[in-house]
């Protein structure tokens, strides 16, 4: 990768920065998403309450399917990931789609996946399940793109203040929303409200038949609309091989600065592409 898109100098600037930002936000996701960036890896950075191994998990996966989803197996802790493998010139784009575009034009939305189709980049959009319901006519726009479908719970809470029984109904909520709207889609969950799954939160994405908690390593806070060139320079400082952006709908800057940050991959040799063509 050259050391003119990526240096890691701006890249410890912007992380020491962001670190600032969000602890003055104090780590609420999407109202306030954050990040705990990744060492260096040759392998997908994970981990499992319990101890679970990724071979476990990966083992559990193959051993049987759940209706509700392609690769749901109930059992067992689920296995968090911050980021794809190190050694690949491979970047995964999330975006979180839900109670956020609350006063936004939709037309937001339907621009972003309309420039993930022109540039033929494949995004993973996190949505949250009863927002995704009562606007179902994104979901053909979202999959007509080649772009794939997760779960961000059912109603957006702060899952790490939420008992367990409240946890497992957020995470099944959302699966089953996707389960009747895209049931090819819905491989993979991500919590709201934290930058990082608990223990308690894997136990139950594991329950809920989730082998993989997609967590990030690169959060340009564009929540916060700090404007478009700092969301582009944000991602340009943090992303590298295998790292997993977390991004989102409904805001101007974010859907102007897309073009961009994929001319920035494409730039220092790095292909955008599915969380799960990451990961696998």
């Amino acid at each position: 990768m050259p050391e003119s898109v990526f240096p890691d100098s701006s890249r410890r600037r912007f992380l020491a920065g962001a670190g600032a930002v969000v602890a003055a936000t104090g780590l609420a996701a999407c109202a306030a998403d954050g990040s705990t960036p990744a060492g260096p890896s040759p392998s997908p950075s994970v981990t499992a309450a319990g101890g679970t191994s990724a071979a476990t998990a990966s083992a559990a996966t193959a051993a049987a399917a759940d209706p509700s989803g392609p690769g749901l197996v109930p059992g067992g802790s689920a296995v968090a990931v911050t980021n794809g493998p190190r050694d690949r010139p491979r970047v995964a784009l999330t975006f979180h789609l839900g109670p956020h575009q609350t006063g936004q034009d939709l037309s937001l939305a339907h621009q972003l996946l309309a420039d993930a189709t022109r540039l033929a980049v494949p995004i993973t959009v996190f949505a949250v399940g009863r927002w995704l319901d009562e606007h179902q006519d994104l979901v053909p726009a979202i999959l007509g793109g080649g772009n794939e479908l997760a779960n961000h719970t059912y109603t957006h809470p702060t899952l790490t203040a939420l008992p367990a029984d409240q946890v497992a109904a957020e995470i099944t909520g959302c699966r089953d929303v996707l389960a009747r709207l895209a049931p090819t889609q819905g491989r993979y969950f991500r919590p709201s409200g934290t930058s990082t799954a608990t223990p308690l939160i894997l136990t139950e994405a594991g329950a809920a038949g989730y082998r993989t908690v997609v967590d990030f390593d690169v959060d340009p806070l564009d929540y916060t609309s700090p404007g478009t060139d700092a969301v582009v320079a944000r991602v340009r400082a943090g992303t590298r091989p295998g790292s997993i952006v977390s991004m989102h709908f409904g805001y101007p800057g974010t859907v102007a600065a897309f073009p961009r940050i994929v001319a920035n991959l494409h730039t220092a040799g790095l292909t955008p592409v599915a969380v799960h063509d990451l990961l696998t």
